[in-house]
């Protein structure tokens, strides 16, 4: 029951739905009260022969008209009560999106997809059925149990309805004993659920590369294995809900067996006719439902209870990076970084440590090191992914943390080494961040990128769907339509984080000048391996260890000998060499 007082904040804001529905619900169980009085009385007409035609009529007439109202009013409480727990539901998965976009990197390197998709379908279909069967089944079935067993008691023989609920109590008891049983089976249930979709999630997308290294029995046969964890846990739980249909059917029959018989013994004395019994089974058969409802009613706020648990968990993890800043866009670009130290949480080793440089409103910097130097650990601070006292970084003379999100992040264009396409079109995937754009637009933005040409030559141009993830296209080609989105928000600052790795050194070159004659008075940050990509940088920024360990232009940083020259030279020979293949 503690997820209902849970859910209050919601029958609180959808209390109408829920007033109206009761109103229904109680009308109707008043209602169909009348159809077993109805049956005795002709029961005993027919007994004591004094039927007419005019009286069936008449009987007949107000079933009639009973069994229209009742008809209209139980679409009143299906489309009452069922209507606000779909909008529960609705709320709730807008709440974990929500919530979900404004967590760290970190939360999802904790946090497996399936896991997540899992609390946000499964989990929110379970709460949603607690706000919807499980109170039509407690409300419901506590309005027609209190007024059948009014009836019975006042109506027909108070005595009668005592003996029928003698076998009530034990039913209860196992009722409960089972609804514990549920909370934790059902719990488990849910974990293996999540643990399926993270690994049907993570087969599907690796599935070239499980193809490539011809694993694919060894993928069946781990996902057999995590297929019957979830069967071995779904039967936990069926096991349980089997149990609840045969104590209730044995309560229902004992009741039956007393009513009947304790019915015939005071018939035969003289304290109850046979049309009253007869209303009585009736009255009786009526107490199904509520018996039904009351099993039911446990099932669901077990399950709800357990899927609650999961979301509520998921809901009140803290976002790592609060969003409390008050300005709004930046006047200038201007980007001053000065990081003491900054280790990632939960590793004693720091990610980046003394560094300082600073970004002119226009100017490029090429920021260059062997794998594993920090480059990208230095980005996910700019974007303000990451955030730590010892790392201080000012945009326009204010730090990061004064700045709304929102606001700070539509300074930066971010095209990452392995962009993330949707699975829609190529324009709709390029005007991801300009919906509004025109095709021209578009089209503008994907020639600077150098990926017009390639897609004019596919069947069909830029209405192309490009897969999930952009299967359909080869890495520089998702490289290239990546870029073209980023050119299409002429963001102030556009940062490549190794986004040229796909590409040969010639498109490279076309891709860098076109950057360099559209972005004339706006920053560019070029995160490379390939050191051709920065030649014509303003500065480049060497970093080793998490540390500068050179700095300077291009033709400066090749006069020091250092790393930068000797790659540089290496890259070079290497690159004579496979033109002359």
């Amino acid at each position: 029951m503690t997820v209902l007082f849970k859910l209050g904040w919601f029958f609180r804001r959808y209390w109408r739905h829920y007033v109206s529905a009761f109103t229904a619900l109680l009308a109707i169980a008043g209602l169909i009260m009348v159809p077993p009085w109805i049956t005795g009385r002709l029961v005993d007409a027919i007994a004591q022969q004094r039927l007419t035609l005019t009286l069936l009529l008449q009987y007949l007439g107000l079933l009639l008209a009973l069994g229209i109202v009742v008809y209209g009013l139980r679409i009143v409480w299906r489309a009452k009560l069922y209507g606000a727990s779909y909008y529960l539901a609705a709320l709730l998965r807008r709440r974990i999106y929500d919530h979900l976009t404004l967590m760290a990197p970190q939360f999802f390197q904790q946090h497996r997809t399936g896991d997540l998709m899992a609390r946000a379908t499964n989990d929110v279909t379970a709460v949603e059925m607690t706000a919807g069967e499980a109170v039509l089944a407690l409300v419901d079935g506590v309005l027609t149990g209190l007024v059948v067993l009014a009836v019975m008691m006042l109506v027909v023989s108070w005595k009668l309805t005592l003996l029928a609920l003698l076998p009530w109590p034990v039913m209860g008891y196992f009722m409960w004993r089972f609804g514990h049983q549920m909370h934790s089976a059902f719990s488990e249930a849910q974990h293996q659920f999540s643990r399926l979709n993270d690994h049907t999630q993570e087969s599907l997308s690796g599935i070239r590369l499980i193809k490539a290294y011809g694993r694919e029995s060894h993928t069946l046969a781990d996902y057999a294995r995590v297929t019957a964890a979830v069967s071995r846990a779904n039967l936990a739980v069926a096991r349980i809900d089997a149990k609840y249909e045969p104590v209730i059917f044995v309560t229902v029959g004992s009741s039956f067996l007393l009513a009947v018989g304790g019915g015939a013994w005071w018939i035969h004395q003289g304290q109850l006719s046979v049309g009253e019994l007869t209303a009585f089974t009736m009255y009786l058969g009526y107490l199904i439902w509520p018996m039904f409802a009351y099993g039911w009613t446990l099932n669901l706020l077990e399950r709800g209870a357990a899927a609650h648990a999961r979301i509520e968990e998921l809901l009140q993890t803290a976002p790592q990076i609060e969003d409390n800043g008050t300005l709004g866009p930046p006047g200038s670009t201007a980007l001053d970084v000065a990081i003491r130290r900054f280790a990632y949480p939960g590793t004693p080793a720091p990610a980046l440590h003394n560094v300082h440089f600073s970004i002119a409103p226009g100017a490029s910097l090429g920021i260059v090191g062997h794998t594993g130097s920090g480059k990208t650990t230095l980005i996910h601070l700019l974007l303000r992914l990451y955030a730590d006292e010892q790392a201080k970084i000012h945009l326009d003379g204010q730090p990061l943390a004064d700045y709304r999100l929102a606001a700070l992040r539509r300074q930066f264009g971010l095209v990452p080494q392995d962009p993330f396409l949707f699975s829609l079109s190529i324009a709709e995937n390029i005007a991801l961040g300009r919906p509004e754009a025109s095709l021209e637009q578009i089209r503008a933005a994907a020639r600077q990128a150098c990926i017009d040409a390639d897609i004019q030559a596919l069947p069909q141009g830029y209405q192309t769907p490009v897969g999930e993830r952009g299967i359909t296209l080869s890495g520089g080609q998702r490289q290239r339509i990546a870029i073209a989105r980023a050119l299409l928000l002429d963001p102030p600052i556009l940062i490549l984080d190794d986004a040229l790795s796909a590409v040969d050194v010639q498109t490279e070159a076309r891709i860098l000048r076109h950057l360099r004659q559209t972005r004339k008075g706006r920053s560019n940050i070029i995160v490379c391996h390939r050191l051709s990509a920065v030649v014509a940088a303003d500065e480049i920024i060497v970093l080793r260890h998490g540390e500068i360990d050179a700095r300077g232009r291009h033709a400066e940083l090749l006069t020091q000998d250092g790393w930068y020259a000797q790659m540089y030279r290496y890259q070079q020979i290497e690159w004579a060499i496979d033109n002359e293949q």
